[in-house]
């Protein structure tokens, strides 16, 4: 089961990179403006077990930022509850980044370790807001923090504010203790659902402003949906509404993409005039009847699907007819 939950948290790291500083500057207190350079690194690394078969671990990931300062980060996503495994894991995890990429010389060997922070996506009274590791040498005592994020600490508003949009994936955790009232109650799953038709519209508006990339929305709902197909699938009605709100969302971003397309493609077949009027009036004619059997399923408005098809909220209502 983590490993879903490990997947969409590499995976919106990876594919969203300028995601990511915002939550290095929320964990670890930086100011990085989004101008500086991130390289990844791989998240395989083999412990070495002297006699025995090497382990192979997987970091959920490991990168360098490089702005004024060369700094390198550590993050990994924990789905299961807190105890002190973690930070044993987290160490081996941190040790091995750091004799990975150590400098060797013929008398010294110098290792950097990795700034290193945890996302909980589930926490109670007894997890701490931050864990500290401490290594005891023959030269003295060294030690770092390692900060724990825990995602019900936050409401949407603040993943909006500060553009913490690597953290919505995991938002549904924050309703986790009150999935079996939502699956039995449909007023309080309609009221779940018109939450999440609020967070599809504020992504939407930030793409329209040019704020986030259609990608990146699409990747964020995307993600969603899967963790929610799972963190659901005990809760029937629960998860048949939600993931299809998330999938409506997906295809009408699907539709706004080949709306777009379509533009591009009109402009470069413009000569073709019979041909690409038939295309274009075909392509319309589906873009409309698809708004519409989305306003029919309640998973947008009139004024949303108007504002998608460039239309009047009147001339979209006539089509409904």
């Amino acid at each position: 089961m983590g490993d879903i939950y490990d997947g969409a948290f590499r995976t919106i790291v990876n594919d969203c990179r300028q995601m990511v500083l915002p939550f290095i500057n929320e964990a670890f207190g930086e100011r990085y403006d989004g101008t500086e350079r991130i390289t990844f690194h791989p998240n395989e690394h083999f412990i070495d077990q002297m006699d025995e078969a090497d382990r192979k671990r997987i970091t959920d990931t490991n990168f360098t930022v490089v702005g004024k300062e060369i700094r390198k980060y550590h993050l990994e996503c924990e789905s299961g509850p807190y105890n002190g495994k973690i930070l044993v894991r987290l160490f081996e995890y941190d040790a091995q980044i750091a004799l990975d990429e150590g400098e060797v010389g013929s008398d010294a060997i110098r290792v950097t370790f990795p700034h290193t922070a945890v996302l909980c996506l589930r926490d109670t009274a007894h997890t701490p807001d931050k864990m500290r590791v401490v290594i005891e040498t023959p030269g003295g005592e060294v030690g770092y923090w390692v900060p724990i994020a825990k995602m019900a600490s936050y409401t949407i508003d603040e993943l909006f504010e500060k553009k913490l949009y690597i953290l919505m994936p995991f938002y549904i955790f924050t309703y986790e203790r009150k999935f079996a009232e939502y699956n039995a109650n449909e007023v309080s799953l309609s009221e779940l659902k018109a939450e999440y038709r609020h967070i599809i519209e504020r992504l939407n508006r930030l793409v329209e402003k040019g704020e986030m990339s259609g990608f990146d929305r699409r990747t964020i709902i995307e993600l969603s949906n899967d963790v929610a197909r799972e963190l659901t699938k005990r809760y029937e009605a629960l998860q048949k509404e939600v993931c299809e709100l998330m999938s409506g969302a997906m295809i009408i971003t699907d539709v706004h993409k080949a709306r777009e397309e379509g533009k591009s493609e009109g402009i470069r077949l413009g000569r073709e005039e019979g041909r690409e009027e038939g295309r274009e009036e075909g392509r319309e004619e589906g873009r409309n009847a698809l708004c519409i059997e989305m306003i029919r399923d309640g998973l947008i408005t009139v004024s949303d699907a108007a504002r998608k098809l460039c239309m009047s909220e009147e001339e979209v209502r006539k089509m409904m007819v």
